[in-house]
This record gives C-alpha cells, sequence and structure tokens, in this order.
C-alpha cells in the first residue's frame, strides 16, 4: 500500500529534457534559420514520404511489370530463333518485333557478351531488369541503360553469335516517375523560395528594431525608424518608440532640474569663496578655502554622474588624434604619459569630450597611485572593436572587489577618509560613458603589477 502524502504538499516531478545538448549546439540561432527549418523540414519530411510510398506502391510495381512484358518478348524472341536459326527465320522475327514489340533485333555473329557493365545512377531500374531477364531467359545476357538515353540495350548468347535487342525506355519502367521526381523538388524550391522572401521581410522588421535600439543606447537618433511588419512586431515597435519618449523626457526634466541645482549651488559657493578672499587669511580662512573648494568639486562630480554628457553629439574621430589630444592634457597637468599609438589610423564613432574625459579620469587615477601609467591601443579586426588598455604600477584593486569599484560613492576605503580626493564617481562614470557607446570597461591586472583599465569600442564601419 503506497505512503500516503501530507496534505497540501506536492511530489516534485524530475524533469525531463526534450533536447540533448549537441541538438542545441547544432540548432540554428538566427530567427530566419530557425523559421526556415520550421516551415521546410515539414515539407521536406512530408514529400520524401510521399516520394517513398508513390515509388514503394506504385513506380516499382508499374516498373516490374514492364520489364517482365520486355523480358517475355525477348524471351519468345530469342526461343524462336534458337528452334530455327537461319536468316529468313530472324527476318520474319525482326519484322514481327518491330511492329508489333517495338524491338529492334541484330544477329552479331561469332561475337560474346561485353565482360564490363557500365555504372547507373538508377540502381533500382538496373535491378528490376536484371530480375525480370533472370527470369525469363535459360542464356546468359548482358543489357545497358545507360548508352542511349531513350533506348535498353540487352544482349543475349547464342550459339551462332549475340543477339542484341534495342527497345525504348518506356517499355522497361514508367518514365514519368522521375518527371513526378522533378515537380516535387520544384515545388520544394519555389515554397522555400516564397518562405524566404516572407521570412526575410518579418525578420528585417524585427532586425530594425534591434537597430534602432542599439542607436538609442548609444545616444545616437534614428529618425527613419517607424513600427512596420507583423502586428505583434509593430507593438513591440510602438511600444519601443513610447519608452524611448517617455526616457527622453525624464532626461529633459532631470537636465533642467540639474541646471536650477548648479546655479543655486554654485551661486552660495562663489559669495563664499569672495568672502573668505576678502577677510583675514589666516589658518582658519585658509581651511574654509580648501572646504570650499572640495564642496565645489564634489558638486561637479555630482552633477557629471547625473548628466552623463548627454548633450554631446557624436561625430567620428580619428583614434591618432584622440590619443595625441589625451597625452597633451595629461603633459599640461605635469604627468609624462607613456603612448603607444597604433600603426595604422582608423577611425571611431564617438562622443570625444566624453570619451576623452572617462579615459583622463582613469589615467589620472593611475599617476594618483602609482608614477608609472602607460596608454596603448590594439585593434580586433575580426570584432571590428577597438581596445584601450590603461596600465600603472599601483597598489592595485584585489579581483573580488573590482566590480565594487565601479558602484557610484564607492571609494574601497572604509573609513570614508574626506581627506582623499574625489567622492567614489571616477570609475562609474567613466564606465558609463564608454557602455553608452556599445563598448565596455573592464579592471585587470597589469603587466607592471598594478591596475589595467581595458576599454573596448565599437570600430566605425566605412
Amino acid at each position: 500500500m503506497a505512503p500516503k502524502m501530507a496534505q497540501g504538499t506536492r511530489r516534485k516531478l524530475p524533469k525531463i529534457k526534450f533536447w540533448p545538448a549537441v541538438l542545441k549546439r547544432k540548432f540554428p540561432r538566427t530567427l530566419m534559420a530557425r523559421v526556415l527549418l520550421i516551415i521546410v523540414l515539414p515539407i521536406a519530411v512530408m514529400q520524401l514520404a510521399i516520394t517513398w510510398v508513390f515509388f514503394d506502391l506504385h513506380w516499382q510495381t508499374v516498373t516490374a511489370k514492364l520489364s517482365e512484358g520486355l523480358a517475355g518478348d525477348i524471351a519468345w524472341a530469342v526461343q524462336a530463333y534458337k528452334e530455327d536459326p537461319d536468316d529468313d527465320n530472324l527476318n520474319k522475327i525482326r519484322l514481327q518485333a518491330e511492329q508489333s514489340m517495338q524491338l529492334s533485333i541484330t544477329l552479331k555473329k561469332g561475337e560474346k557478351l561485353p565482360t564490363t557493365l557500365r555504372p547507373s545512377i538508377f540502381v533500382a531500374l538496373n535491378r528490376t531488369i536484371d530480375k525480370a531477364l533472370g527470369d525469363q531467359l535459360q542464356e546468359t545476357y548482358w543489357f545497358d541503360t545507360t548508352r542511349y538515353p531513350g533506348f535498353v540495350d540487352i544482349r543475349v548468347q547464342t550459339v551462332q553469335g549475340v543477339l542484341r535487342f534495342i527497345a525504348p525506355k518506356d517499355r522497361a519502367f514508367a518514365t514519368t516517375g522521375y518527371i513526378f521526381i522533378f515537380w516535387m523538388l520544384g515545388a520544394t524550391c519555389i515554397l522555400t523560395a516564397v518562405a524566404m522572401l516572407f521570412i526575410r521581410n518579418q525578420v528585417r522588421a524585427i532586425e530594425r528594431l534591434s537597430q534602432a535600439a542599439e542607436k538609442f543606447g548609444r545616444n545616437e537618433e534614428d529618425p527613419g525608424f517607424k513600427p512596420y511588419g507583423a502586428t505583434e512586431v509593430r507593438a513591440a515597435a510602438e511600444a519601443f518608440l513610447k519608452m524611448k519618449a517617455r526616457i527622453q523626457r525624464q532626461i529633459e526634466q532631470r537636465t533642467t532640474l540639474l541646471a536650477s541645482v548648479s546655479h543655486d549651488l554654485r551661486t552660495p559657493l562663489t559669495r563664499l569663496k569672495l568672502e573668505l578672499a576678502m577677510s583675514e587669511q589666516d589658518e582658519a580662512n585658509k581651511r574654509m578655502k580648501q572646504d570650499v573648494s572640495e564642496m565645489a568639486y564634489m558638486i561637479d562630480e555630482y552633477l557629471a554622474f547625473a548628466r552623463g554628457e548627454m548633450s554631446e553629439n557624436t561625430d567620428s574621430v580619428s583614434v591618432r588624434v584622440l590619443m595625441d589630444t589625451i597625452t597633451d592634457n595629461v603633459a599640461r597637468a605635469g604627468h609624462k604619459l607613456q603612448t603607444e599609438r597604433l600603426p595604422e589610423d582608423l577611425r571611431v564613432n564617438i562622443r570625444e569630450l566624453a570619451v576623452q574625459r572617462a579615459i583622463i579620469n582613469l589615467i589620472m587615477n593611475g599617476f594618483h597611485y602609482g608614477k608609472y601609467v602607460r596608454f596603448h591601443a590594439e585593434v580586433d579586426r575580426a570584432s571590428a572593436v577597438l581596445r584601450l588598455f590603461i596600465d600603472d604600477d599601483g597598489p592595485g584593486i584585489a579581483p573580488e572587489r573590482r566590480e565594487e569599484a565601479f558602484k557610484p560613492f564607492s571609494r574601497l576605503d572604509e573609513s570614508r577618509n574626506q581627506n582623499i580626493k574625489g567622492v567614489g564617481l571616477g570609475l562609474a562614470i567613466a564606465r558609463d560613458i564608454i557602455r553608452g557607446h556599445g563598448g565596455e570597461l573592464v579592471l585587470d591586472t597589469s603587466p607592471q603589477g598594478g591596475l589595467r583599465a581595458s576599454m573596448s569600442l565599437p570600430i566605425a564601419q566605412v
């Protein structure tokens, strides 16, 4: 007797995996390939089944009957000639065979049968004729279905020589079977082509939506995008446009708010700076000036993080010019940057000032924690990606804490020591800028033992 389960509990059934790992790896990845597979595969299986049934139940049966009839006529002619092997009898047999059996008969006196067979792609036809001739004839025979396009060459060994029979192919097998195959193949090709055209139109709408979303993520306008395609795809595109409008409206509201906050905060800070400059210059005044400067710096960092450089337009920029500009800016700040330029120049579609700010921020962090900073670039043509590397010889960041370093206001400083310059937004701003260009920023260990900042940016397509 099976044990009773407690009330309110359910027995968990084992999960059944319908797709083995091999099929998952071999299964097409793109939507168009999958839809074509869903449409074409059942059609192909159905047509293969119909073809097999046709050949098994109809074509082979008809062909066997025709081959048996042809073999019977040949057996009659051979037997009639063997009973009276003279030329007059052969002429009578030939005349009767031509008039009523569509057979052409010749005698090659003193010859022997060929010893080799010509290869044929119609193996089933050869097997059927061979069986029919073997059942009807006692003599040795040879046949060929490939030498003449519309005829079958059959030869029988006799005492006087070789009797050669030339018969139309439609007497040996049903020629309409191949016409049926060609019709099936033609219909499959036409259906596949029509399916590809319709599926391509639907997939293009989805690809267009994906491109519009990608451009919006990089802050690029796509004025030509509009919903089209199937009802579901059109609904997704309309939902995307509504979401885009809401996000842009929120960004505009945030920008307006930040402008007001910037004005409201900078005005009292400016008055404080003026009053401190006019008051007595003692040690207390000096410390207050430092506090005011830090407050101004914090406000600039907060505003830059919230603003996200959204007002700058994207432009095609030379990588060499970008690296030279960054090197010059770092040199004006009093640091010597080791730069390795690309052997060939290329261009990237970026917001130049934003990317400069992100890279310079990372470089200055490197100089803050180390003495040696190296800036170089590599090109991955296969992935159409530009990779920028910033290496320093500082203490670096532990691997388990590198992702934490990208969090806003995270300074990896447990005591939150305010004497250390910065508010923990540098890496967050840099990653936000790089991701806004469709790239990525990751941290690793540099060859000098310090920190490596690796950035990837898409290469502009020419």
